[in-house]
């Protein structure tokens, strides 16, 4: 496939198809995190996973990655990780008498940043220009990252020691934060036959999952999402939606334009993957909560009061009216 080819609206969604089923040989439920994967993937945005321990975030990113034909890179977060150790560094050659950079993990497609806010700010500020503008600078030298370079990073919300909560400069890098929960009984007997042998964790490749995509394939798709259309009325719908949250007294801090307009892309991949060349206001309410959770403070009072940033969500996506 040339740089320049473009794939249909019907094929995106067949390669969309193929992924799933892939990484469904691996992974039992997650249906709705799955499709939240793949609109990140075609949006070029970046996901948040956030759930207990032993709920396959991990898993889920490597066999998502297994799928796609893409450099898969991790790194997994520690209180002494330094921001060296995932950028890289020049260091001086001996023999040659001159400085040679050495590429740091970052240097992927999709890297796993796993267990991101076990590690200071400092070093979790390493990837802000890295998921802003896909390229990162090393000692005043700027060098790009791969075009379809992607974070999947994870996190777990029980434990409160020897954590550092993402700033909120972080967070807005992030398309969604996704919430894993635990499995149905159903699901989870079907993980224990699957897995309950104790043989260890398999990897992507000995489950049978085979690469149903390339970078090449990847960027014809990006092109073809480009061409959904977004209907002003529909674009006029999602600012509406994002300026409520600055206005709501729940909240002591609404999302940024940023969140529209990642709202807006996000909404246009997933009328892509469903075979649509226009985006509909149901598309926007169905991402709204992913875009919008992390990026929303509740107030004093509402937090007193016990509220929930989901039910928010809710409340002003139901309040505010979306075009016909």
């Amino acid at each position: 496939m040339s740089e320049t080819e473009t794939l249909s609206l019907p094929d995106v969604a067949q390669i969309a198809g193929a992924i799933r089923e892939q990484v469904g040989k691996a992974i039992v439920g997650q249906a709705g995190t799955i499709d939240h994967l793949l609109i990140a993937l075609m949006a070029r945005g970046h996901v948040l996973l956030e759930g207990p321990p032993g709920t396959a975030k991990t898993f889920l990113a490597q066999c998502f990655a297994a799928t796609l034909g893409l450099d898969f890179g991790r790194i997994q977060f520690t209180p002494d990780l330094m921001p060296g150790d995932i950028l890289g560094s020049n260091l001086f050659n001996f023999q040659t008498s001159q400085f040679t950079l050495t590429h740091g993990p970052i240097f992927c497609d999709l890297l796993l940043a796993d267990e991101i806010n076990r590690t200071p700010p400092k070093t979790q500020a390493a990837l802000l220009e890295a998921m802003q503008e896909r390229r990162v600078t090393l000692d005043g030298a700027a060098h790009a990252l791969p075009p379809h370079f992607m974070v999947v990073a994870t996190q777990n919300p029980i434990e409160s020691q020897g954590v550092y909560p993402l700033p909120e400069a972080q967070l807005d890098r992030f398309l969604f934060k996704l919430l894993v929960d635990y499995p149905s009984a159903e699901e989870e007997i079907r993980i224990v036959a699957r897995y309950g042998e104790n043989r260890g964790a398999p990897s992507p490749m000995e489950l049978g999952i085979e690469a149903v995509a390339s970078p090449q394939v990847l960027s014809a798709a990006t092109r073809a999402v480009a061409t959904v259309t977004l209907a002003d009325s529909v674009t006029d719908y999602i600012v509406r939606l994002v300026r409520a949250t600055r206005d709501s007294a729940d909240l002591a801090c609404g999302a940024s334009p940023r969140a529209a307009v990642l709202l807006a892309g996000a909404a246009r991949a997933r009328a892509a993957l469903e075979g649509r060349d226009y985006v509909v206001p149901d598309d926007v309410k169905a991402l709204a909560t992913g875009v919008l959770r992390h990026r929303l403070l509740l107030s004093p009072a509402a937090e007193i009061e016990g509220k929930q940033v989901e039910a928010l969500v809710a409340q002003l996506v139901e309040q505010t009216e979306a075009p016909r």
